[in-house]
């Protein structure tokens, strides 16, 4: 393994490399104030305006938390309804631009030069891509999501299929198979290929323009190829700074959906009061633990959790796939393959369709908040990617992450489609998916059908609260090297103070309207860095072609 290189600057290309000849300097905008003991290393304007703005929108959000959620409340259906043919079109894009360069020449540069060599081993690599890319998210909606497609009763069902309840509640045996493939396929799409590569795409440019061109490890550099010396400009500022918004609110979206869970997991088995309040002292809990986590660096901090994460998700995982019935689930699973694999044209074409609860509410929402997250999850992904090649990167990146989500998906969403068919009048997850829709409670209600339930339960708990963690942690590293100017040995207080704002932030949303408000700023600012991103793949091209294969 190569050494550690957070406190030494971006590494030099290793071998033949296309370096970018450019004045710029990395930090040579930044300015060093002192506040007190701390010392900062701020990029001027980015900074400046990234923490002025969002501590005006917190103080707004707290101050008229009313007027807040009317506006959030308004702002997510009318730009999921108005711009879902955009979003579903350009995650279609990001899917095939990324498998054409798998099996293109292009596959064969490699990331850091000629004679780069991988940072970290696989296991330590897809233990941290897991728990930056998707560890709420499979937390809270694992068995939400294939249980409220197999069952809704509101008219969201995936390309009209037909629903296996009547409307008295009692099971339609002639539908539950195509119900049941339906809501694996449905599901599967919004986990698999599109999501990854949306991350990919951005990791990819990332880590391209910085490790072998030499640039600096922020947004702006993918853009040099396009823009020239101005990406060092306001041009490059605004895409930096639309960078920063649409990490934070992403981020804040899932630390809201964290701590909602959490909540739920905690009233559901010990009584603990659900409400924003007991929301609030969570956020501000995890949000000291992932202080301690950004001091301890990140292979003390982030490296660590995301191994102990996945090693204790696993486990949970196969708990589950064996209680639930082992042989059943895994054949599901493959079925449900066949079944992303057959629908998956249809669920990527946004014209003509019927189904627009679940286009507007669930595909144009998850496609924005992937988005959103790209450049968290895609600097995180470049920064432990270096020495691996294009095609390699993209595979492991791209296809396994899919295969893996798809599974889970099949166990978690599996086990709770089984206990809705054998227990109808009884079934928990019944109750709080279908009936009365308390999504954070959906993981709980499905474990009470379970051997352990409150040893399950608990870890269920602190899995949530972990990911919480790793999240935080590494979105706060990625903020601040974006608004340190593409530094990553900055001082480590900056990182604490978006750490902290991060918190803040979710709190905010969370006051201020809650899931509403918070899934309606990430489709915000989604929505214009859909179209960076959809530059950067023209950028990446531009890159790939100076490159020796």
């Amino acid at each position: 393994m190569a050494e550690e290189t957070t406190d030494q600057g971006i590494p030099e290309p290793e071998g033949h490399s296309d370096i970018i000849e450019t004045d710029y300097q990395v930090g040579q905008d930044n300015i060093q104030p002192r506040i007190g003991p701390f010392g900062l290393d701020i990029h001027n304007p980015v900074f400046v305006i990234s923490g002025l703005v969002v501590v005006l929108f917190t103080a707004y959000a707290l101050i008229a938390p009313q007027q807040a959620a009317d506006f959030f409340g308004w702002l997510r259906p009318a730009l999921t309804s108005t711009f879902d043919w955009f979003f579903v079109w350009a995650a279609n894009i990001f899917v095939v631009f990324c498998l054409l360069l798998i099996i293109s020449p292009y596959g064969s540069v490699r990331l850091g030069g000629t004679d780069a060599t991988p940072d970290y081993s696989y296991i330590g690599w897809f233990a941290m891509l897991f728990a930056a890319g998707m560890g709420i998210g499979l937390m809270f909606f694992g068995v939400l999501e294939p249980a409220y497609y197999f069952g809704t009763p509101w008219g969201d069902e995936p390309l009209g299929v037909v629903r296996p309840f009547d409307e008295d509640g009692a099971l339609i045996a002639g539908n539950v198979e195509e119900a049941r493939r339906m809501a694996l396929a449905a599901t599967s799409y919004h986990w698999a290929l599109h999501p990854w590569a949306i991350y990919a795409v951005v990791a990819l440019a990332l880590a391209l323009f910085t490790y072998n061109k030499g640039l600096p490890l922020t947004i702006r550099s993918a853009f040099y190829p396009i823009f020239g010396e101005r990406v060092w400009g306001w041009t490059g500022h605004v895409i930096d700074t639309l960078a920063v918004f649409a990490t934070l609110f992403g981020l804040a979206t899932s630390l809201g959906l964290g701590a909602r869970q959490a909540n739920a997991g905690l009233e559901y088995v010990y009584g603990i009061p659900l409400g924003v309040t007991t929301q609030v002292i969570l956020i501000c809990g995890i949000t000291a633990v992932a202080l301690v986590s950004v001091l301890r660096g990140l292979d003390g901090g982030v490296k660590v959790l995301s191994e102990i994460n996945m090693s204790i998700a696993f486990v949970l995982l196969f708990f589950v796939l064996f209680t639930a019935g082992a042989v059943g689930i895994l054949t599901e699973f493959v079925k449900g393959l066949g079944a992303y694999a057959q629908e998956l044209l249809p669920l990527s074409n946004p014209h003509g369709r019927e189904d627009t609860g679940y286009l507007h509410g669930w595909t144009a929402f998850y496609w924005a908040w992937w988005i959103s997250w790209s450049p968290f999850v895609g600097m995180f992904i470049a920064r432990v990617s270096r020495g691996r090649t294009v095609r390699e990167f993209l595979t492991c990146v791209l296809i396994i992450p899919s295969i893996v989500c798809i599974f889970w998906m099949a166990v978690f969403g599996g086990a709770a489609i089984n206990d809705m068919i054998d227990n109808p009048e009884t079934s928990g997850v019944i109750a709080n998916v279908i009936t009365e829709y308390n999504d954070s409670v959906a993981l709980f209600a499905m474990l009470e059908s379970l051997p352990l339930t409150a040893i399950t339960s608990t870890i269920g708990i602190v899995l949530v609260i972990v990911f919480f963690v790793t999240s935080s942690d590494s979105g706060s590293l990625v903020i601040d090297t974006i608004t340190a100017g593409g530094k990553i040995d900055a001082p480590v207080s900056q990182r604490v103070f978006w750490c902290t704002f991060e918190g803040l932030v979710a709190i905010a949303l969370l006051i201020g309207g809650g899931l509403t408000s918070l899934q309606a700023m990430v489709i915000s600012t989604g929505l214009p860095f859909t179209i960076i991103l959809l530059a950067i793949c023209v950028a990446i091209i531009m890159g790939l072609r100076a490159e020796k294969r």
